[in-house]
């Protein structure tokens, strides 16, 4: 939790509302983020009925044009994160902004697990199971009042299926960044044990259903792609 909102305090970028969702835990959290607060930073504590929906209440509290988020195991990769971003907005057809993603280990987040090269949006590429990693999605909340929010019936797959409803009807601009610019601890809510992981690839299966983007050869490809992202790029041997 406190590097995170660390990771925020830090950016350069001068234009920015950070927004913290807590949900009345009894794990501490409340105080962490006390320790943690920066004087660009506002709570909202109170019950909320799961992530998603927290999402959603940090979507309605959020004033600024452009929303992104930073969950609270994870970090940013630079101080200038969020200036790169604005950056790609400042060109009003741009709609959508994202990059690519390291999962980092829980104890040492200078080692890095998974990499997520991300590859940039064409519509063909929905029913190859292409998506952005959520952390790394930034959208003009102009985007949220004109779609909703996350679907909270979904538990586990409600980004997937937003994804999907945005980029399957998006007619402006989104800008791939290529550069890693988001650091998530590995052990999320989705991979937790084979339950979760089943849930995910039902819920999956429905949002790609819902949203008219392909059938179980999508959800199959959607989860085969990933095993590239484990895949360790070696650097080649210098000669003597």
């Amino acid at each position: 939790m406190g590097e995170a909102i660390a990771s925020v305090a830090a950016q350069t970028h001068a234009d920015l509302e950070h927004v913290i969702v807590e949900g009345k835990s009894p794990d501490g959290s409340l105080a962490a983020i006390e320790r943690a607060a920066h004087d660009r930073m506002r709570v909202i504590s109170e019950r909320d009925d799961g992530i998603y929906d927290a999402l959603n209440k940090g979507i309605r509290a959020a004033t600024g044009d452009v929303v992104g988020f930073i969950h609270s195991d994870d970090f940013f990769a630079h101080q200038g994160v969020l200036a790169r971003i604005a950056s790609a907005f400042e060109d009003p057809t741009v709609e959508a902004v994202f990059s690519d993603l390291d999962y980092v280990a829980q104890a040492d987040t200078s080692r890095v697990i998974r990499h997520w090269s991300t590859g940039p949006f064409h519509p063909k590429r929905l029913k190859y199971g292409w998506m952005p990693a959520h952390p790394t999605l930034y959208l003009r909340r102009s985007v949220y009042e004109r779609l909703g929010g996350y679907d909270t019936s979904f538990g586990i797959a409600a980004d997937y299926d937003f994804i999907l409803r945005y980029f399957a009807q998006i007619d402006a601009e989104a800008v791939y960044i290529p550069e890693v610019l988001y650091k998530m601890r590995l052990g999320g809510v989705s991979n937790r044990n084979l339950a979760k992981i089943r849930q995910k690839m039902r819920e999956d299966m429905s949002a790609i259903r819902r949203n008219n983007v392909g059938g179980i050869g999508t959800l199959v490809l959607k989860n085969t792609s990933k095993l590239g992202q484990f895949i360790s790029r070696a650097k080649p041997r210098q000669s003597a």
